[in-house]
């Protein structure tokens, strides 16, 4: 590589810092025009229809992807399709929102008369708020910077992130007049890690029955130690005869236990429990189980239903091997 570190960094800086400059710079475009687009957006019987040619199409389905996730049902035309039969997909209750820096791009300004003639809203995210596609949108949302990222100040760098962070602007005003909740995020994000964390709960996961390891308070340590070894969790839950839980007995207790005086082998697990210890419901979600056994930096805890019942018993393990 030609370039030396330093003149690495300073690039990478330059870039990093004239995109920041041009995201703060949206704040002073954050007024009736902005308003005026999120009321268009929040009146839209049908869906958002966004479209854009080059970099700006590429936004255009980032933007696009981002209100579909977020409750509003929306999706991306090519400017080039839709003149060849994709405007068939636009309804009368749909509302369009044209992305174009220039506001003068050709493919994208061809599809103004047939929008117009539907007689849908028009959004326009564009830097020139004079261009032929701002005079003839409802709403113009500014998205003009001073310069461009790329060091000879050409390719579409900070002219695109504005763009795509005043769409996101939209996007959050939208998903909040809504009343979008995390439950509502999750139906859209089934899959993958984060659906994950918000759909399954601790009773998809725990250990139930006689996969339970649990002792009465009077067992002696060696055969609460084979309780541990035989349900593999690192850990047994005391019992009284009502079947409630009034200790655990841990690893750790056991490393701790070796400190004491006398014989252990001889020791009631009564004697040597840990009669404060954390616990979930088995309604919570799986990933708030996951962030407090990190929190108090324990690996095994027991589930209890509303009622305060022992129903179940959580591993660190299976936490993690389902992807949480």
């Amino acid at each position: 590589m030609k370039l030396q570190p330093e003149e690495i960094k300073k690039i990478a800086l330059t870039v990093i810092d004239t995109e920041a400059t041009a995201i703060t710079n949206l704040r002073e475009q954050v007024g009736k025009n902005f308003v005026r687009a999120c009321e268009l957006l929040a009146g839209c019987r049908g869906r958002v229809v966004f479209t854009g040619m080059g970099k700006s199409g590429h936004i255009a389905k980032k933007i696009s992807s981002t209100f579909a996730s977020t409750g509003h049902a929306a999706f991306y035309i090519h400017p080039a399709e839709a003149g060849h039969g994709d405007l068939g997909m636009i309804g009368h209750d749909d509302v369009v929102v044209m992305i174009s820096y220039s506001g003068e791009t050709d493919e994208v300004n061809v599809l103004l008369p047939p929008v117009k003639r539907l007689g849908v809203p028009l959004i326009a995210l564009t830097g020139s708020p004079d261009s032929t596609l701002a005079e003839n949108a409802d709403a113009v949302i500014n998205t003009n910077i001073r310069e461009e990222a790329c060091p000879l100040g050409l390719a579409p760098t900070a002219s695109t992130t504005a763009t795509l962070a005043m769409g996101d602007a939209l996007a959050a005003v939208l998903q909040s007049d809504k009343g979008f909740t995390p439950e509502d995020f999750a139906r859209a994000h089934p899959s993958g890690r984060l659906g994950k964390r918000l759909t399954v709960k601790v009773a998809d996961l725990m250990r139930t029955g006689k996969d339970v390891p649990k002792v009465a308070p009077n067992t002696l340590l060696p055969d609460a130690l084979c309780e541990m070894s035989r349900k593999g969790l690192g850990m047994t839950l005391i019992v009284d005869k009502g079947g409630g839980v009034i200790g655990i007995f841990t690893d750790g207790d056991l490393r701790r236990s070796f400190e004491s005086a006398g014989n252990i082998k001889k020791a009631k697990v009564e004697s040597l429990m840990t009669r404060e210890f954390h616990a979930i419901i088995g309604n919570a979600l799986a990933y708030e189980a996951l962030q407090l056994m990190r929190r108090k930096s324990i690996n095994s805890m027991p589930v209890f239903n509303a009622n305060g019942k022992l129903v179940g018993a959580l591993n660190m393990h299976d936490l993690l091997s389902a992807g949480l």
